[in-house]
């Protein structure tokens, strides 16, 4: 690998070409600027003809893994520099980065697949290359989280997208539990491993409410499951299979919904087994938007047929 040094004269700039169809086409040249790109989720043909041009010209394209960007590069004869980015590095790349936009450069962000900064890291970069003074714009694309919504059958008026919830099963129940109440349709990122245990759980907060678990997206084995959510709980701690990239998306509570005896003690249970009886009231009582006297009195029962007198601090 030849090492370019201040003093060796510049090279002509690279081809700027890209091939789809077997065409090689010549990308326009970019102005300078910081270009968030979206990639395709799992088809490489769901690439845009504009992400190809931005991704062709670019003078450096800053991605989580270079090994996967390299496999889309690849595909369409793309050659610019590639730089990785990612949570791990981004203190040390990020200044190379505005370096680069400092001196004229047009640089894009990619993410290993989808729309960069959605549950992906970069909202950092954005705004440091914004304060800096460098124009900042996107070319849209493929994104996980709309798809799934868009196909699982539920209200698409209004959603909140939630992303990975937490790992440890009481942090998880406590965001659960904190989710129950939004007024919208609810989209979030899990992995395969955690999927059976994270749907017990939301069914558990949220009751037998419409879903769907939709599974390798744009791929060759893609897959959408739709039911409630203890029916989707059911098959998949009965082995259904878990392989690949996985987006659930929740149907919103009843607009008069109100929550159930059951309801009320389920989630009372689940957080007083990890926090206090003063904890539990809050979280209940913000979850379900029942009077926070009513619940404290509820706790209060629990805890006492549980482990005898209550401890309510």
């Amino acid at each position: 690998m030849q090492t370019v040094t201040p003093s060796m004269p510049r090279k002509p700039d690279r081809l700027r070409h890209y091939t789809v169809l077997r065409q090689v086409v010549e990308a326009p040249r970019l102005t300078t600027g910081l270009y968030l790109v979206a990639t395709p989720i799992g088809n490489l043909r769901d690439i845009t003809l504009r992400a190809l041009e931005i991704l062709a010209a670019a003078d450096l394209v800053a991605c989580e893994d270079t090994r996967v960007t390299r496999k889309l590069f690849d595909h369409y004869g793309l050659s610019a520099p590639l730089i990785a980015y990612h949570d791990h590095n981004a203190e040390i790349a990020r200044p190379k980065i505005l370096e680069k936009l400092a001196a004229g450069g047009a640089v894009a962000l990619v993410s290993d697949a989808g729309t960069p900064l959605i549950s992906d890291p970069g909202y950092k970069l954005v705004r440091a290359a914004a304060e800096a003074g460098h124009p900042v714009t996107a070319a849209p694309g493929p994104s996980a989280a709309l798809m799934a919504l868009t196909i699982a059958g539920l209200p698409t008026d209004r959603f909140f997208f939630e992303g990975f919830l937490p790992a440890k099963e009481a942090a998880r129940q406590a965001r659960i539990a904190q989710l129950a109440r939004i007024p919208a349709t609810l989209v979030l990122f899990e992995s395969g491993p955690r999927l059976a245990e994270s749907l017990g759980d939301l069914a558990a907060g949220l009751g037998a409410r419409e879903a769907a678990v939709a599974r390798e997206l744009t791929k060759l084995h893609e897959e959408v499951r739709r039911g409630d959510l203890r029916a989707l709980a059911a098959d998949y701690a009965a082995g259904a299979e878990t392989r690949g990239e996985i987006v659930i998306v929740i149907a919103p509570p009843a607009a008069a919904e109100q929550p159930s005896a059951a309801d009320i003690d389920a989630l009372l249970h689940a957080a007083l087994a990890r926090t206090s009886v003063k904890e539990a009231v809050a979280e209940v009582a913000a979850a379900t938007g029942e009077p926070r006297r009513a619940i404290y009195s509820r706790a209060l029962t629990l805890a006492k047929d549980h482990n005898g007198a209550p401890d309510p601090t």
